[in-house]
């Protein structure tokens, strides 16, 4: 089984939190893992090539180059 629990900060471990993870795992052996949450826009213009095509496309938006996709034409 695997869980993945997403707070806002380090606060919200509460213990109705580490309850829940001994109900749901028992006597099975687990493994707790904390990782920093990265917000989405720095992790995507991380990367120098990212960064560019993600400057590009907001270029062209802006200057109305849309281009429009159908959900049907997926």
């Amino acid at each position: 089984m695997y869980t993945t629990y997403h707070l806002q900060s380090a606060q919200e471990v509460t213990t109705d939190i580490l309850e829940a993870i001994k109900t749901a795992f028992r006597n099975k052996p687990i493994t707790i893992t904390i990782e920093e949450d990265i917000d989405e826009t720095d992790y995507l213009m991380s990367s120098p090539a990212n960064k560019a095509m993600l400057d590009k496309s907001l270029a062209e938006a802006k200057r109305g180059e849309l281009i429009e996709v159908k959900p049907e034409d997926l």
